[in-house]
């Protein structure tokens, strides 16, 4: 009878360590608030990799061709001829001459209706595709290829025009990766103040555990097993909201038609490192709280 006496005194003992409701205290929803904050950087940081990748793998093989001959009859003759040598040119994959329409539509909304009249010279342009790999070497043998025909011609890569943006999208995405870091120490500092909190607000009940025979290892499996419910609730709710955030502003990029903003996309590659998000800040919450507790116990020896 008093070996079942001194269990159910355990017991009752360890039910009293942690307070009960842990849905109702902060701790969950603090967890919850920096998992929010955290997914969030992560999908950032991701959908800017994604993009960046994207958009070198769009354009490392592509450009333009600029013929900027003033006098229409001979810029149309100039880039005919332009066109039938890079059909021939080794490396050149697609030649596709832009539409002067389309081009004069373009322009229109900064040039106005002289866009169209005729009067303002628009320079023909071609666009090339190359074949793959070497990009660089074939511009310049373009370029000289080229050359000989008028000193009019101009050969210009997309991937120069864009690359001022592609080190912005990198640093961006370095920056979110930074924040998730900082963001995960955060919570590591979050769950230590928190196991402290505890271990000094119920010594007297420790100090019970330990003339039961509990060891420092089961007390501080205690504060884990209680403490990683609070992380697993938290992280849960704060993956979810983030995740529908996430979903909607996506939606919102792909409904702007800007093929530079649909670049920044998440494919299900991303998604599943974003799951682990929730189980590293488990496991954190956990390995912290074990961590805090032994030491706090090992000191008050």
């Amino acid at each position: 009878m008093s070996g079942t006496r001194d269990r159910r005194a355990a017991a009752a003992a360890r039910h009293r360590l942690l307070p009960e409701g842990r849905v109702a205290g902060p701790m969950p929803w603090i967890i919850a608030i920096m998992m929010f904050l955290t997914v969030l950087a992560a999908a950032a940081g991701l959908g800017l990799g994604a993009a960046v990748r994207s958009m070198s793998a769009d354009l490392a093989g592509r450009a333009t061709v600029q013929i900027v001959e003033a006098g229409a009859e001979a810029r149309d003759r100039l880039s005919a001829r332009v066109a039938q040598a890079l059909r021939g040119a080794d490396g050149v994959a697609r030649v596709e001459a832009v539409d002067p329409a389309t081009l004069s539509d373009q322009l229109r909304p900064w040039l106005g209706e002289d866009a169209t009249s005729g009067d303002l010279p628009i320079p023909a342009l071609i666009d090339v595709t190359l074949t793959a790999g070497q990009a660089d070497a074939k511009v310049d043998r373009l370029r000289r290829l080229l050359s000989g025909l008028s000193p009019k011609i101009r050969v210009e890569p997309h991937a120069a025009f864009l690359l001022p943006l592609a080190g912005l999208l990198s640093a961006l995405g370095w920056l979110a990766a930074g924040i998730v870091l900082l963001m995960a120490l955060a919570t590591g500092a979050v769950v230590v103040l928190a196991a402290r909190g505890a271990h000094d607000s119920h010594r007297g009940t420790i100090e019970v555990l330990h003339l039961m025979g509990a060891t420092d290892v089961q007390i501080a499996r205690l504060f884990q097993r209680r403490i990683a419910l609070d992380a697993m609730l938290g992280s849960l709710l704060g993956f979810a909201v983030a995740a529908c955030v996430i979903l909607l502003l996506g939606a919102r990029l792909i409904a702007t038609g800007s093929e530079l903003l649909g670049a920044v996309h998440l494919p299900w590659s991303s998604w599943v490192m974003l799951l682990t998000l929730p189980v590293g800040g488990i496991l954190l919450a956990m390995l912290a709280a074990r961590w805090t507790v032994l030491r706090a116990l090992g000191r008050a020896l």
